[in-house]
Formats: structure tokens, sequence, C-alpha cells
């Protein structure tokens, strides 16, 4: 549905410049004001945005859990934040839920009740959620940032445009922002898939794809687990897993299977599997298999 929605864009004149359309839409599904709605190239352009927009409101220091995205602490070092390790004393606080890379609970209701600086919650996989809910509830939610990036939800992940709901009460913060923005941050692209994005049908859709992954990664963890990795718990469509043994990266990736190495995230000697469909979980087991056989 998407993918048509997109093939109908418009890519010979540029969208609206205020979003008024989209914003409207996105704010009614998410059952806030419009005025919240801040629009963003993508979520890692709206991590270096705010970044920047903290540092010009004095902010000197933040925080970001052990395991994260490595866009939060770039976007730190490239705009002077000091890291700490203190919730209170952090300008700038990172959260994400389900986590990346582990894709579990972070517990955030402590962690935002025990500082006073910028809270920004990340949201790129909270609609691949397979299990739980989120820690925070409703009126939590409306004291911090929220990033939502619906192309990894989509499959459309070469597709940039994500989108910000403001915390109530922060207009200051928010007018900077939009200042620090270029013009027409949303392509004709992205403003389609973020238009299919809120659609009824796609949510169903969405929801049945869920459905279908929740028993794709019931067979894949047996899998793995049935090859001697110990695998991480995970809320969300991934998994981190550490292999029994030395890897073979180069052989894997010469047969179409792509691990993701965890080092970067602050987890070394795992890798990030997406849940597959049968096929592809039978073909990483016959790579697998092969490379032990071949290490013998």
């Amino acid at each position: 549905m998407a993918l048509a929605v997109l093939a109908q864009a418009d890519a010979q004149h540029y969208p609206d410049p205020a979003y008024t359309h989209l914003r409207a839409a996105l704010a009614d599904f998410h059952g806030v004001a419009v005025e919240r709605i801040v629009m963003a190239g993508s979520a890692s352009e709206f991590i270096s945005r705010i970044t920047a927009a903290v540092v010009r409101a004095g902010g000197k220091t933040a925080w970001q859990p052990a395991q994260a995205y490595g866009d939060y602490a770039r976007a730190a070092a490239a705009w002077g934040l000091q890291g700490v390790d203190d919730l209170a004393a952090a300008d700038l606080l990172w959260l994400c839920e389900p986590s990346s890379p582990l894709g579990a609970a972070e517990h955030l209701a402590l962690a935002v009740a025990e500082q006073g600086g910028v809270v920004v919650l990340d949201r790129a996989y909270e609609p691949l959620r397979l299990a739980g809910r989120c820690s925070l509830e409703p009126a939590a939610l409306n004291t911090v940032w929220q990033i939502w990036s619906p192309n990894k939800a989509l499959a459309l992940t070469g597709v940039r445009g994500a989108y910000a709901i403001a915390p109530l009460g922060a207009s200051a913060l928010q007018a900077t922002l939009e200042s620090l923005a270029p013009s027409w941050p949303l392509g004709a692209h992205a403003v389609a898939m973020l238009s299919a994005w809120v659609q009824p049908e796609t949510q169903a859709w969405l929801a049945q794809s869920r459905e279908q992954l929740r028993g794709w990664k019931t067979l894949q963890l047996a899998l793995l687990r049935s090859l001697g990795w110990g695998c991480l718990p995970s809320d969300a469509n991934y998994v981190c897993a550490q292999a029994p043994g030395p890897l073979n990266v180069a052989g894997l990736r010469a047969q179409g299977i792509k691990l993701r190495d965890t080092t970067s995230m602050g987890l070394p000697g795992h890798w990030r599997l997406s849940v597959q469909p049968p096929t592809a979980q039978a073909a990483l087991a016959a790579a697998l298999q092969n490379q032990q056989k071949a290490m013998a």
C-alpha cells in the first residue's frame, strides 16, 4: 500500500512547505494537538538538530544508554556536549524503546523522573514491537520528545522521512528547532510514505505483519539455540545473539546473509539478527552448519 502511494507521488513539484495536511493527519493519528508535530528529514536529522537546539539553549552535557544507536553520541560530539553518567546531570538525555540493539524495555519511567533536562524517546522500533508495552504512561509521554520514523515498519528504509511529537510546554525549544530546519525537510516521497503510514489499511497490514513475525521469531530463536547461539531477550523484530565460535562474515555475505555487528552499539561479541521468514532461516542454518564443518 505504501509502495503504491509512493509510485503516485508528484516529484515534479515541491510539497507544501508547511506540510499542513500531513501534520494534521499525524496529529490526529496520535491524538495530539497539531502544533506539537515537528517534521524531520529523518530520525538522524532530528537527532542532530535537537542536539544543536539544546546547545543553543545552553546545554553542556548528554546521557545515553550503554547500548545505543551511534548517532546520539556522534551528534553530542559534533556539538561539544560532554557525556555524563548521572541522569540528573544531563541537559540532553536519550532513550529508545524497544531499545537498540537489544530490543528490550528500558524501564524509562525512573529515568525520566530522575532528571530535569531535555528527554528524547526514540520510538523507531515501537511499530515493530512484538511483546510488552512502552514503560512510559501517557502522562509521562507528554513530558518527553518522541521521534517516529515509520520507514522501518513499512520496509522502506531507503525513503527518508520522520517526525517528532513535542512535549507539553516545550514551545521555546520547538521554536528553535523549527528555526534550525532547512526548507522542505521532507521531499514528495517522504510525504507520501508518512501519509500512507497513518491510514487504517496500512495499520491493519502492520498488525498482521507483527502476528506473522511473532511466529517466525519463535522458530528463529529455536534454530539459533539449536546451533549453540546465546540469545538475549528482545521485545522487537530482532534479537542480539552470541555465536558459539568465530564467524566467517565475508563467507556469509557472499551467500547473501548479513548479520549486524553490534560492537559500535556498545555490545561487542554479539550480532543483531532481524526476524526472517523460514526460507531465510533455512539459508542461515545451512550456511552456519557449512562453516562449522569447514572449521572442524
